[in-house]
């Protein structure tokens, strides 16, 4: 079975690591993975680029063509670069070992360039090739040049709106596939809704407020995307109960909340209305989630400042 390599971003790493997983296993049930640090290693029939597309936090991916236990190459393993004209090689170090890595990465290159007809591009190369050293493993690998991924655009902003890169970890964390249907009970400006559009997965979004209702549908419209809007209290998400196949969202709190029902009541009639046998992903102020009583597989915690600190739920 393949092999695909993600180094993570070190912000959110559990979340980081969760959501690669979350993917690989969206597409294919058998898929095994490996972290050594802020490196997943998996192993998947779901190709390295598809799931690169979808995750939130990946820095740098590819394929390995084998595992090293010394920094060399041969003619069986650099067919990768047949179809290539140019090409660069770097080197990731996860190790705590010290490496000139300059001059190991320009040794790399004569190495490839004796094998080969590409030639070294430092800007934009058709192909990169790592040697990634871990202290457990070392592994060599290649990721070709792909389309840089557009980001939805948002005409219209709001402090306390949901960021977009925790909105879209959750979407994957709860497990939605392309052509499903999500919802966001409190949509405020559209987060949500842009994210899934822009992986390909319908979306809902229902908001009593007339502000963040015409500012969502700024928003979609400046993207051309056709998310369903609703004008209305939350709760309306019990009627549309068919319409979707699970439910991503922030729960209002304390000043960031417009409604001037007490957060305690909205999350109490929140609950009740709750669909069950949907995916799920909540975000809610730490502490909130013991009121919900939801029967979560996975829980993290999002540190804000010494007076917040957020928790997703997933289930």
């Amino acid at each position: 079975m393949p092999e695909s390599f993600f180094i993570l971003s070190k912000d959110y790493p559990e979340i980081a690591r969760d959501e690669i997983i979350s993917i690989a296993k969206m597409y294919d049930r058998f898929s095994k993975f490996k972290i050594i640090s802020n490196l997943v290693i998996l192993q998947s029939k779901t190709n390295w680029e598809k799931i690169t597309k979808r995750a939130t936090f990946v820095k740098v991916s590819g394929q390995i063509l084998r595992k090293m236990s010394g920094l060399f190459l041969d003619e069986e393993h650099i067919d990768v670069l047949k179809s290539a004209n140019t090409f660069v090689c770097r080197i990731i170090n996860l190790s705590k070992n010290q490496f000139n890595i300059p001059e190991l990465e320009s040794s790399m290159g004569d190495m490839i360039s004796k094998f080969s007809q590409a030639k070294v591009a430092f800007d934009n190369p058709d192909i990169t090739v790592y040697l990634i050293f871990t202290d457990k493993e070392n592994f060599f690998g290649f990721s070709k040049k792909i389309p840089k991924q557009v980001r939805p655009k948002k005409v219209r902003k709001h402090p306390h709106e949901l960021d977009w890169k925790l909105t879209r970890a959750m979407i994957n964390l709860a497990g939605l596939q392309e052509g499903e249907t999500v919802c966001d009970p409190f949509c405020g400006t559209g987060t949500t809704l842009l994210e899934a559009e822009s992986m390909g997965i319908h979306a809902i979004g229902v908001d009593f407020d007339k502000k963040m209702h015409e500012i969502a549908k700024e928003n979609l419209n400046a993207n051309g995307y056709k998310s369903k809007l609703i004008k209305e209290d939350f709760t309306e998400f019990k009627k549309i109960v068919g319409e979707f196949d699970g439910i991503v969202t922030d729960l209002p709190y304390g000043r960031a909340s417009k409604s001037s029902e007490d957060p305690g009541k909205i999350l109490k009639k929140f609950v009740a209305n709750l669909p069950r046998k949907k995916k799920i992903a909540i975000m809610c102020k730490k502490d909130f989630e013991k009121k919900l009583k939801l029967n979560q597989v996975k829980r993290y915690e999002i540190y804000r400042h010494k007076s917040l600190t957020r928790t997703i739920l997933i289930k």
